[in-house]
């Protein structure tokens, strides 16, 4: 019912508490590719730790502070984006993303960065759009260049994962530049 298409059988839609188990499932597919870069499947890793999640992000989206899309094809869970901040009041938010192996390549996590975007920057006002990533982790450094964003800068060691300090890169696009750019291709 809620639903935004992303071409080739692809559907974005809240991730909403009362999907936890399918969410479960997901993780567990995805978990060592997520796991590789982010805490995101080490959060869930059962059935009451995924609804609590998907509740904590039902709480923060009825606060506007935050939310949390799931990226369905044909009809399977296999990945998502997300607001992990949101500040509508500063006009300022990042994205962020997963995907489990088997959806990788298609240019999901792309399109679906695309309609977060175009909401926060065309409905809700936002100015700044940024998105943090691990330097090691490539295939979403090269999402963020597809979407136009520029590179602002690392903080270097900045956080420890897995027994190493990682640096961060910091990416973001500009409302007026995001108006001004070709649309992405996969």
């Amino acid at each position: 019912m809620f639903a935004t298409a992303l071409g080739d059988g692809a559907e974005l839609r809240p991730l909403e508490p009362w999907r936890a188990e399918e969410f479960l499932a997901h993780m567990d597919r995805a978990r060592d590719l997520v796991d590789e870069h982010i805490p995101l499947a080490q959060l869930v890793p059962d059935l009451p730790a995924a609804r609590a999640l998907l509740t904590s992000y039902a709480e923060k989206q009825a606060a506007d502070t935050a939310r949390i899309y799931g990226i369905w094809q044909d009809a399977t869970l296999v990945g998502g984006v997300l607001f992990p901040k949101f500040n509508a009041v500063h006009g300022t938010c990042e994205v962020g993303c997963w995907l489990e192996p088997a959806a990788t390549g298609r240019g999901l996590v792309t399109r679906a960065a695309e309609v977060l975007i175009d909401w926060a920057v065309e409905e809700r006002g936002i100015h700044r759009v940024e998105w943090l990533v691990s330097s090691a982790n490539l295939p979403s450094v090269r999402v963020a260049q597809r979407l136009g964003m520029t590179r602002d800068g690392v903080l270097r060691e900045n956080y420890p994962y897995r027994g190493v300090r990682q640096d961060t890169e910091i990416w973001s696009v500009l409302a007026p530049e995001w108006r001004k750019r070709p649309r992405a291709e996969g």
